[in-house]
């Protein structure tokens, strides 16, 4: 459990090594940068006014030696710091990437969309605190600096700058409560946007055949216009902010040049330190820029901090489970089930039976295959292998109870490692349980031809059969299938209801479905009507 602000921390701590290396060699860096106009200005009053010229190639020399390890600090130190982001960023994805794909699920509101957003943009954005550090620190070491250089030519010069700067920061500081809101709102929007484009593109075939195409349209252009309207607020919020910030430094820098040129003009300063004033100058406009302009930027890396941690404080939706079923654990059993349009269900599924399922309402046949997927919220009895489904170990019951849905995901990669075939085992048998081998004979790279995400490459009859042989090649002990062959021909059904009954000979299959050639296969057939047997 940790907050927004608690995960920066973390960022920080866990890669401390090369974040404090970095920001030593940014500030080292900062320091040489300031000293650059002091050093000419010493030139110009030592050798220029004195025309000496083994002063002036002395002097030169040191300019010179001061630019190697200015840009030296500068290289070594980013490279650390890309280095600590990067890895960052990484860890972060894989933490919340982590949570997302737990087994025992993950409690939440955020839509797939949002979910992904959180494990890419907001993990980039939460690991850019490791730049803004070594920036503000690097800022601070040039104020001072130059703040100790401006005392020594002139009090009143130096007072200026360490009374000005933090004025001016705690005002600006007053605007980033504002920007984290703005900002935050922001990125929720966008998130929402993002996972209804989501949803719309893997559900367009069925909002084509409902002839929805106009008001799914519609919907999405509210929800684009609302994140539209958001990142403008938050853009306009941070414009403003920035345009403070640049007013505030340049009038700053700008006073203390004007009241410099004042007092060379009096004979208070020398001409060289009137130089090196005008290029302090000059030179602080950037740290005072960037110290105006950081808040904003942490206001983001706080948002997306935020995002982060509503993923990792959400609970999952299973419990802890550590029993195991005796072996061999075949055997289904439902007793008095109430989940959703289901009203007191009792189903027996015995050890090594194929049982066709045909639910009245698609609603029913949803709710048993979401239910037996991931066991949260229901009334009544679920057991496999004879123990209570929600009490067991997650792994074991991974490996018990496999149900495949009848939206099965393919993934990017080749058509073998969609099917994950284990060390050593032969994919060839399920291919042909679930007329697979034609997809695979289909392309001549075979189980090595590419697959582009959710298996956009592929007809929705070719995944089906893909996921279906994945699921079989896994050969679990009890195993559900939801409408495993509705994007296929009847040939091909009729094939497949020979293929799965005979690969499955022995184990516990049930196949939730209005198909008459899985249901001829079937050794009997359920029939649930208002939610339960009959």
């Amino acid at each position: 459990m940790g907050t927004g602000a608690q995960i920066l921390r973390r960022t920080c701590t866990r890669n401390a090594r090369r974040l404090w290396t970095g920001t030593a060699l940014i500030g080292l860096h900062q320091v040489c940068e300031a000293t650059v106009p002091i050093l000419i200005g010493v030139i110009v009053d030592r050798a220029v006014a004195t025309g000496d010229p083994g002063r002036l190639a002395l002097w030169v020399g040191v300019l010179a030696a001061l630019f190697l390890v200015l840009t030296t600090a500068y290289r070594t130190g980013a490279r650390q710091l890309m280095k600590a982001i990067a890895e960052e960023a990484h860890l972060l994805r894989l933490e919340v990437t982590g949570k997302i794909l737990h087994p025992r699920g993950l409690r939440t509101e955020l839509r797939a969309g949002d979910l992904l957003t959180v494990s890419t943009s907001d993990a980039d954005q939460t690991s850019y605190l490791l730049d803004y550090v070594p920036r503000i620190a690097g800022a601070l070491v040039a104020t001072a600096v130059s703040a100790v250089a401006l005392c020594v030519i002139s009090v009143p010069l130096g007072l200026i700058v360490l009374v000005a700067t933090p004025v001016v920061l705690i005002a600006l500081q007053l605007a980033s409560p504002v920007i984290t809101r703005r900002v935050a709102d922001q990125q929720e929007r966008a998130g929402a946007a993002s996972s209804l484009a989501t949803d719309l593109v893997t559900g367009l075939r069925p909002l084509r055949g409902i002839g929805a195409e106009q008001a799914a349209a519609a919907r999405y252009h509210r929800v684009s216009r609302d994140s539209l309207r958001a990142m403008v607020r938050a853009a306009r919020t941070q414009g403003l902010f920035q345009a403070a910030s640049t007013g505030a430094s340049t009038l700053l820098a700008g006073g203390v040049a004007v009241l410099a040129g004042w007092f060379a003009l009096t004979g208070r300063i020398t001409v060289g330190e009137f130089i090196t004033v005008i290029g302090l100058a000059t030179f602080l406009m950037e740290p005072f820029g960037l110290l105006a302009i950081v808040p904003s930027w942490v206001a983001e890396a706080r948002a997306s901090a935020d995002r982060i941690a509503l993923i990792e404080n959400a609970e999952h939706i299973l419990p802890v489970g550590a029993a195991a079923p005796a072996e061999p654990a075949r055997e289904l059993r439902l007793t008095g089930v109430r989940c959703g349009p289901l009203d007191g269900l009792d189903l027996h599924v015995r050890p090594g039976e194929f049982v066709g399922l045909v639910a009245d309402r698609p609603a029913e046949a949803e709710a048993l295959v979401r239910l037996l997927a991931v066991p949260d919220d229901y009334a009544g009895e679920v057991l496999a292998g004879g123990v209570p489904l929600r009490d067991l170990d997650r792994d074991e019951a991974r490996r018990l109870l496999l149900v495949e849905p009848h939206h099965a995901d393919l993934f990017t990669g080749t058509i073998g490692s969609n099917l994950l075939v284990p060390a050593g085992a032969d994919p060839a048998q399920a291919l042909r349980a679930a007329a697979a081998d034609e997809v695979v004979a289909l392309h001549p790279a075979g189980l090595g031809h590419d697959v582009t995400e959710r298996g956009a490459s592929l007809s929705g009859g070719q995944r089906q059969r893909l996921a279906l042989a994945r699921a079989l090649l896994a050969r679990p002990p009890i195993l559900v299938l939801h409408d495993p062959t509705t994007a296929v021909d009847a040939v091909t059904e009729h094939a497949i209801a020979k293929g799965v009954k005979a690969m499955r000979a022995g184990l516990t299959t049930v196949v939730v479905t209005n198909s008459p050639a899985l249901l001829a296969a079937a050794d009997r057939v359920v029939v649930l009507d208002a939610g339960s047997r009959t």
